[in-house]
């Protein structure tokens, strides 16, 4: 039975909001984010089956950390990867650009990586990741952000196929949420936002059922399936402004 969860990125936003859950329903939950004040706090909160630890994705020393924070759980059944950094940058600022590509790129396969080996080396495990619908076409709103959200969906795709291939009993839950209220685009103006507690509830049941690939939530599948079927030539026509 899963009941030992770790949780990448998960001091704010919807990584708190899904930690919680798994308190509430028992689980030994670990937590990692950069802002130690921030987990000294929650692990206040929440109590004895919290553990923390800082882990920055971009450090190299990250992976040692996640193993780290692993031991302090006494293992893990799933390790979810929620850290991750985006803006509407219309200006195309270069620096946000590469702490996106930094923090969603690298950063994301540095953590799935090693939670990949983490879980192979015991014989399997389940790795859980929040990409976006952001990944489905490019937004011209935020280019890196809607660029590494596809990047992180076809990463664990291909994952999925080489546990197969190696048979190494890992299996992959790509998550998929639509706009949600989280400082990523407050005060934006999108339409259908979502709280993070909503989200978060459809998280814990996709990872609970080992779904492969979901999107969060049903209206945001119906707009996916819809932005799908627009051609190129004509989405590179649409204007999205502020």
């Amino acid at each position: 039975m899963m009941n030992r969860i770790v949780i990448v990125g998960a001091t704010s936003g919807i990584g708190l909001a899904t930690a919680r859950i798994f308190i509430q329903e028992g689980w030994t939950v670990g937590i990692a984010g950069r802002r130690e004040d921030l987990l000294t706090s929650i692990k206040d909160e929440l109590g004895e089956k919290l553990h923390a630890r800082r882990i920055d994705v971009c450090d190299e020393s990250a992976s040692e950390d996640l193993f780290a924070l692993i031991s302090d759980c006494g293992g893990a059944d799933v390790v979810l990867i929620a850290s991750g950094f985006g803006k509407q940058n219309y200006s195309l600022d270069a620096i946000t650009e590469i702490r996106t590509m930094q923090t969603n790129a690298v950063g994301f396969t540095r953590m799935v990586d090693s939670a990949y080996h983490y879980f192979e080396s015991i014989g399997g495990g389940h790795i859980a990741a929040i990409s976006s619908i952001a990944g489905t076409k490019g937004l011209g709103a935020a280019p890196s952000y809607s660029a590494t959200k596809r990047m992180q969906s076809t990463y664990l795709q291909a994952l999925t196929q080489l546990s197969r291939m190696n048979k190494t009993g890992v299996t992959f839950t790509d998550i998929r949420p639509g706009f949600v209220d989280t400082d990523f685009i407050k005060g934006s103006g999108m339409p259908m936002m979502m709280s993070p507690e909503k989200v978060a509830q459809n998280i814990v049941k996709a990872i609970k059922a080992k779904r492969r690939k979901v999107v969060i939530d049903w209206k945001y599948s119906i707009l996916v399936f819809f932005w799908k079927l627009i051609p190129d030539f004509i989405w590179e026509r649409i204007s999205i402004k502020k």
